[in-house]
């Protein structure tokens, strides 16, 4: 990006991050795609001089990332709050040994769970591992704290945790830019085995790790982007986040303490703060996370989750709400009576094929983190759990040790490479007889069509080796592995009933890229049509559950989101369905 220094650019909160790690001077960037947070590698991408890159999974990410920071340079890793979860082994021992070089690490959590599968605060996060956490709640913050961020990093020689939430990361502001600072970019690494090797030298560690949160803690007392907001009359308010600018719509004429920094917390303002007013609301979302510290402080003229919902996503009609009984304004979209629809495949997508095939089975399929969760859903229903990334191979497994057969795993290949491998090897090493279905659409689907190590391109689009998933798979000890079409479902079903009969582990492996994957969108589509004369409104066409066979009693196909990828034609007994014009 080569916008002006001074310029005002409208932004959304995940370009804004963006832009904070760039004019921060920030030298790596490292994450795993995942919404509400995987536009800020995309947009760092563009930035030549930043190594920004996909790694495999967070722990990864994290790691690599680490490694940066301690060789002197700063360093960003970047994810969505369950990643954490991935990257909590190394997260919560880097802070004993600390950074050299800045490292930030950004969670972007999900109130409302607008694409997630739990609602976790990962702001516990911080407090588990003692190290201070900042929350920006606008788009001019997410870049303005990034960089005050860093600067808490090597102050302290600490990692940070940037704490942002969906509205934060997807909303949009006016932000100005400002120049990139130039930091150093040698290499200051200096081999100290009593401070790098943890496990040996932890006892030392962790008390120089509570001596370093004290001074923290005491230099938070000041922050001066902590601030308080003075209004009028008997009321305050606590809030930080996206919270914040729905307290300051709601109530406009309250006395905000607005925090930057929420752990630690400045004990001494807070106290001081509450004691000037008769009522003091602690806005948060998802859990009581400042509430409980400040309680813990014996303030007892609080109100918070008393009040506020501990679930969901805040908005100003939902404070309006616990705070004065108001009723939400007309929500003026009910009058245009859109009809809803629910999440669905897409036309042409080749998990379809797939899920088509393993409903014949009739096998028990455990399912994992993906598109291809929605094959959950009627009219296919032929997945049967799916908690969290990588979970699939390893709950299959469970439930044939658990003496239910036929058995069967679905896994995308992001997510196979992401979590699924040591499953599998686990089931070759224990002699277990599972089914894994690798869902090979070439892409990391549900979040944008992001490259992955199967790609065989990076994040910059540079062509690089491709790993082979068929060679892998073979590598960990499965015999049985079988590479299919699952727009042939004649084929499809053969490889799932063979894999299911063996003796073994077995991998069927499909091989058809996503419908919107890089070339795919632009190849010539010759779509399918239904001789009305043969029909006989069986039903069976839309069964297959694909949004191009429109409802109603007589059947019909919409040839503008038609792929031409002859599932329905397949599916119909009576040769009525043909590609248009033969």
């Amino acid at each position: 990006m080569t916008q002006e220094v001074g310029q005002r650019m409208l932004m959304a909160g995940n370009n804004a991050i963006a832009r904070g790690a760039y004019e921060a001077g920030v030298y790596f960037a490292s994450g795993y795609p995942g919404t509400p947070s995987t536009e800020i590698l995309e947009v760092l991408s563009q930035h030549r001089e930043i190594k920004a890159q996909w790694s495999a999974n967070e722990k990864v990410a994290f790691d690599e990332a680490m490694g940066v920071a301690m060789s002197g340079k700063r360093a960003l890793c970047s994810m969505k709050y369950v990643g954490l979860n991935v990257a909590a082994d190394s997260f919560m021992v880097f802070p004993f040994a600390g950074t050299i070089g800045g490292f930030v690490v950004i969670s972007a959590d999900d109130p409302g769970m607008y694409s997630s599968q739990n609602e976790q605060d990962n702001r516990y996060f911080a407090r588990l591992a003692e190290i201070p956490m900042i929350e920006p709640s606008d788009p001019q913050e997410a870049k303005d704290y990034l960089k005050l961020a860093y600067e808490i990093s090597e102050k302290f020689s600490t990692p940070v945790l940037f704490r942002t939430s969906m509205r934060v990361s997807h909303s949009k502001g006016m932000v100005t830019l400002g120049e990139r600072v130039k930091v150093g970019d040698s290499t200051s690494f200096v081999k100290d085995v009593p401070n790098w090797v943890v496990p040996i030298f932890a006892k030392s560690l962790k008390a120089k790790l509570d001596a370093k949160f004290a001074a923290i803690t005491d230099y938070v007392e000041t922050y001066e982007y902590n601030r308080i907001e003075k209004g009028t009359g008997k009321i305050g308010v606590i809030t930080s986040g996206a919270s914040y600018t729905y307290t300051k719509e709601i109530l406009p004429e309250a006395s905000v303490l607005k925090l930057a920094i929420t752990y630690p917390l400045p004990k001494q303002m807070i106290i001081d703060f509450c004691a000037q007013y008769d009522k003091v609301y602690i806005i948060e979302e998802l859990d009581s996370f400042i509430e409980d510290q400040i309680r813990v402080w014996g303030v007892t003229n609080l109100s918070g989750k008393d009040i506020f919902p501990r679930t969901g996503e805040f908005s100003p009609d939902i404070l309006a709400k616990c705070l004065f009984n108001e009723q939400p304004m007309q929500d003026f979209s009910n009058e245009f009576n859109i009809i809803s629809r629910p999440p669905q495949l897409c036309p042409g997508c080749p998990h379809r094929g797939a899920y088509l095939a393993l409903k014949k089975s009739g096998a028990l399929v455990t399912g994992d983190i993906g598109c291809y969760t929605l094959g959950s859903l009627p009219p296919l229903g032929a997945m049967h759990t799916s908690f969290a990334m990588g979970t699939s191979i390893g709950n299959a497994f469970g439930f044939e040790l658990g003496g239910i057969s036929k058995v069967a795993a679905v896994i995308g290949d992001a997510t196979f490479i992401h979590g699924g491998i040591p499953s599998l090897i686990d089931i070759v090493y224990n002699g277990g007889n599972t089914t894994v279905v690798i869902l090979d659409n070439s892409t990391t689907g549900m979040t944008g069509h992001q490259e992955h190590p199967a790609t065989g391109q990076t994040l910059q689009g540079k062509e690089v080796p491709k790993l082979d998933l068929v060679n892998l798979v073979k590598a960990l000890g499965v015999k049985h592995v079988q590479v299919a079409d699952p727009f042939d479902q004649k084929a499809m079903y053969q490889a799932i009933k063979d894999a299911l009969e063996h003796e073994g582990p077995s991998v069927v492996i499909t091989n058809r890229p996503c419908i919107f994957a890089r070339g795919e969108k632009q190849r010539p589509k010759t779509p399918y049509v239904i001789d009305i004369d043969k029909c006989t409104q069986c039903g069976a066409c839309q069964r297959i559950g694909c949004p191009g066979v429109l409802p109603g009693e007589q059947a019909a196909i919409d040839d503008v989101s038609c792929t031409g990828c002859s599932l329905c034609a397949q599916a119909c007994k009576f040769d009525a369905i043909n590609l248009k014009g033969e």
